[in-house]
């Protein structure tokens, strides 16, 4: 390029400067040195698709094969009603039903996976999911996927049996699921950094969440930003000693929160839009997440039940499933994406 340059710009100069007295000769000139540049610069540009397709911050055609720059657009979904939704034959049982808009899943590739598409992505994996019911209902949404009906609803009741852990096997695929109750963010950083470092191996998807107990019993925004900030770093030193690739790790945001429809008084009081908002700013801000340097990917819970709406609520905390499933589906779009960059 630098040779190219000064090839083609000094002699360039040099005519444009004696062509200069006569202007006839200086536009031919002129014009002759633009097409020049164009013809041995283009190569080295971008196109035109490629300009506008950043200026208006979408995707370029080429997103897909390079992965990364379809990460952020993965929560951009859109809600429909269930009847309009089964009409256009997507199916739905609930209220809501959601779905990536058709431009964004052919450029980026994103899609609903099936059971047998799920199963394959994680032939051999141990998913580990931590944290509160947000949690729970999450895990939830992965057995319905990779076990078929009447395993799921039987499962159901061991998952949700009160402040307990669990475990579940897909042994066709060799897939382990493991659920951790840990309400307190105290809770995960000791999973990081005690039993986790501890154990022979690690998960290869880890998916941890928190906040809402922290809400309701504390209610102290910046003590929440301290204990993320000690999540963040157990979690940086759990991936830097590892002679294995690190695991995929995602932290799973707080829901939108219906403060009129929440079942206690206490809930009401502590548990508004106020509080929220500032909790969400501590995670934004203390190196938990990918945008600000930390280990996490976010699964955007409260943009997924903000969209879906009152609708999707029965308790204004916890939503229907086609909430989880839309976050499990980013996950795993995410997982895909991830997967081949590290191939």
């Amino acid at each position: 390029m630098v040779a190219a340059c000064v090839v083609l710009f000094v002699p360039m100069w040099l005519a444009g400067w004696h062509l200069s007295r006569n202007k006839v000769l200086f536009f031919s000139g002129a014009l002759f040195v633009s097409l020049a540049v164009g013809v041995h610069l283009s190569p080295y540009l971008p196109s035109v698709p490629h300009i506008l397709a950043t200026s208006f911050f979408l995707p370029g055609p080429g997103a897909a094969s390079s992965g990364s720059s379809c990460v952020p657009f993965l929560h951009r979904v859109a809600w429909s009603d269930a009847a309009a939704a089964a009409a256009k034959g997507l199916g739905g049982g609930t209220a809501r039903t959601w779905s990536w808009p058709p431009s964004l899943a052919s450029t980026c590739g994103f899609a609903r996976l099936s059971r047998d598409d799920a199963s394959l992505l994680l032939n051999g994996s141990w998913v580990m999911v931590a944290g509160d019911s947000q949690a729970r209902l999450l895990v939830l949404a992965l057995l319905r996927l990779l076990l078929d009906p009447a395993a799921a609803a039987a499962a159901e009741p061991e998952l949700f049996r009160r402040h307990s852990d669990y475990r579940a096997a897909v042994p066709a695929r060799g897939i382990s699921v493991d659920f951790v109750w840990a309400p307190f963010e105290s809770n995960l950083t000791r999973l990081l950094r005690e039993d986790l470092r501890l154990a022979p191996r690690v998960p290869d998807v880890l998916v941890l969440g928190s906040g809402l107990w922290h809400m309701l019993h504390v209610t102290d925004a910046a003590s929440y930003g301290d204990a993320m900030a000690s999540v963040a770093g157990a979690a940086k030193s759990l991936r830097s000693p590892l002679p294995v690739p690190p695991p995929h790790m995602f932290w799973l945001g707080l829901p939108h929160l219906v403060n009129h429809m929440l079942n206690t008084d206490a809930k009401r009081a502590h548990m508004n839009g106020t509080m929220l908002r500032a909790y969400d700013l501590e995670v934004d801000q203390r190196g938990l997440v990918r945008g600000d340097g930390g280990p996490f990917l976010l699964l955007d819970v409260g943009k997924l039940t903000q969209g879906c709406g009152q609708q999707c609520t029965a308790d204004g905390m916890h939503y229907d499933g086609e909430v989880y499933d839309a976050v499990l589906h980013i996950m795993l779009n995410a997982l895909v994406i991830e997967s081949q960059q590290r191939i």
